[in-house]
This record gives structure tokens, sequence and C-alpha cells, in this order.
């Protein structure tokens, strides 16, 4: 019988995914599955390292954390937006279409107010 544990690897861009079926032993590392997944073979663009942004289920963790049997590691892309930019730019639209929209009805009003 194997000492193995069975972990997952997975990388995803938009229009191509790839989850990597690995039995690695015990106390394995999440960098060190990422390396034994060799993902870095199939994607040119991605660069295994100690500075590469994973997590295990959707949760950050940091490559020396040992994996545990059927956990799976994301290996995360790094973002083309920053989030809070999007939505503080979102709001100021937002806000500026309602000020418009006052302005029309306030406007709307005079002409009613003028016959």
């Amino acid at each position: 019988m194997s000492d193995n544990i069975s972990i997952e690897v997975a990388y995803a861009l938009p229009d191509k995914q790839r989850i990597v079926k690995l039995h690695v032993p015990p106390g394995t590392t999440a960098l060190e599955a990422v390396t034994l997944s060799k993902l870095d073979e199939v994607f040119g663009e991605l660069v295994v390292g100690p500075d590469l942004k994973i997590g295990v289920w959707g949760k950050a963790i940091s490559a020396d954390r040992v994996l545990a049997a059927g956990e799976r590691v994301e290996i995360y892309r790094p973002l083309m937006v920053d989030p809070k930019e999007v939505r503080k730019a979102r709001a100021a639209k937002a806000k500026a279409a309602r000020a418009e929209g006052d302005q029309d009805a306030s406007g709307a009003s005079d002409a009613d107010a003028s016959d």
C-alpha cells in the first residue's frame, strides 16, 4: 500500500484550464506540488517561484504550507484591474447619472411652471 496522498493542482486562463491530479508523499508543500504538476510547461506565461500567488479551495496560502489528502492547490493569476478601483469608478458613474437625472427632473418642473 502506498503512503502517498492524492491532491490536485489547478490553473486557468479565460480560454484554457487545466487540473492535474498528483500522488505525492505526505509533507509535500503547495509549491512543491505546483512544481511537480509541470503546469508551467503547459502555460508558457506561468512562472513557478516562491512569490507565486496560490491557495487551497479559494483561500490564499503560503507556498510552504504542507498539503493534506484531497486538497486542490489553485494558482492565481495577477489581477488586471484593482477591484476596488472598478467599484469606485462604477459608483462615481452611477452618482453622476443620478445627478444628471435630478437636473433633468428639475428642468422639466420649471418648464411646467412657465405654462
